[in-house]
């Protein structure tokens, strides 16, 4: 199955819609299956008081705003999605967005969309994720900033209160993520854990981890994109311009036709070579019908044809059936 790759818009669309239409644009270029966006009112999530994270206040120009003055400019109108929806299915491309709050999950519900994303600070809220569930769909869930035991609690949850399934993200939630804090092989501790897809929200500088994420078996990737990283706002510079996405997504398209299927056979074009490489059971000087063969007279070398060097033990104390010239291969009928 391919990897699910999401192209995050987040709100780098800086609470502009025609902004975010040309993120549309951008990652259906980019060859991304889905872009995803993120649904809030803003009084519903953050009080009007608090402070930004140390990454939105180094990222954006105002360093005076308060969290609640920040996100209500980059919030976009329930219509505003209803416009980009209806854009990306024009266009082909899957469109999502993380409900950050229950007005909002109940907006989205109306939408009909493939499944629930929900961000990594939703994790420990039991209620929220008791209602995420009652809507009995799909659920893929990030996990950053959370202990196994807080992502088991949430997984239960989502399951016992209805969710048809729960696909978990492993994520830093740092922006941008130092690689010394990826801790990736932490994705393949959910898959063991929980037997279920996982996958890898990205919030590294570059292509690297994603594609690496995808080697060691991510199903689903998830990397935050931008038109432009000089804007101002809080994403845009830990996020991937246009041209990096798509050297990302082909970067792993090829990785998944280098995993293959895991059955260690010789390919087709390998056959043809290795009649000229594998080696062969020669006679390693002359041999007359009728001898012993031992050790002492026989030799592997490269041949185009002969028994395969594999089957020594076997030759080895034989008769000779025919005559054979120093470096002829050996034959046994």
């Amino acid at each position: 199955m391919a990897v699910y790759i999401i192209a995050e818009a987040g709100v780098n669309h800086n609470g502009k819609l025609d902004l975010a239409i040309q993120l549309c644009d951008a990652a259906k270029e980019a060859g991304a299956d889905a872009i995803k966006f993120q649904t809030w009112k803003t009084e519903k999530i953050v009080t009007k008081s608090a402070a930004l994270a140390t990454y939105q206040h180094e990222n954006i120009n105002s360093k005076s705003q308060s969290q609640f003055e920040m996100l209500k400019a980059l919030e976009l109108s329930y219509d505003d999605f209803r416009i980009i929806q209806t854009y990306c299915k024009k266009i082909g491309i899957e469109f999502l967005s993380t409900p950050d709050e229950e007005y909002s999950l109940q907006f989205l519900s109306t939408l009909n969309l493939p499944f629930i994303k929900l961000g990594s600070g939703e994790v420990t809220n039991i209620p929220y994720l008791k209602k995420v569930g009652a809507l009995k769909k799909d659920v893929l869930l990030s996990t950053g900033m959370t202990y196994l035991s807080d992502v088991d609690i949430a997984y239960r949850t989502l399951l016992e209160s209805g969710a048809t399934s729960v696909s978990l993200m492993h994520c830093t939630t740092n922006y941008p993520c130092p690689m010394n804090e990826v801790n990736l092989q932490a994705m393949q501790t959910l898959k063991y854990a929980f037997n279920c897809k996982v996958g890898y929200s990205d919030h590294t500088m570059g292509i690297e981890i994603p594609i690496a994420a995808v080697a060691m078996g991510a199903e689903i990737i998830e990397k935050h994109f931008t038109l432009d990283q000089e804007m101002d706002g809080p994403d845009h510079k830990a996020s991937l311009n246009p041209i990096q996405l798509k050297d990302m997504i082909a970067a792993i398209r090829n990785i998944e036709k280098a995993l293959g299927d895991g059955i260690k056979r010789p390919n087709k074009s390998e056959l043809e070579i290795s009649k000229v490489v594998l080696k062969r059971i020669v006679a390693n000087c002359p041999i007359h019908k009728g001898e012993i063969l031992t050790e002492e007279k026989l030799t592997v070398k490269r041949s185009s044809y002969g028994i395969n060097a594999s089957l020594w033990e076997t030759i080895i104390g034989s008769q000779a059936l025919y005559d054979f010239n120093t470096d002829e291969p050996i034959r046994i009928k």
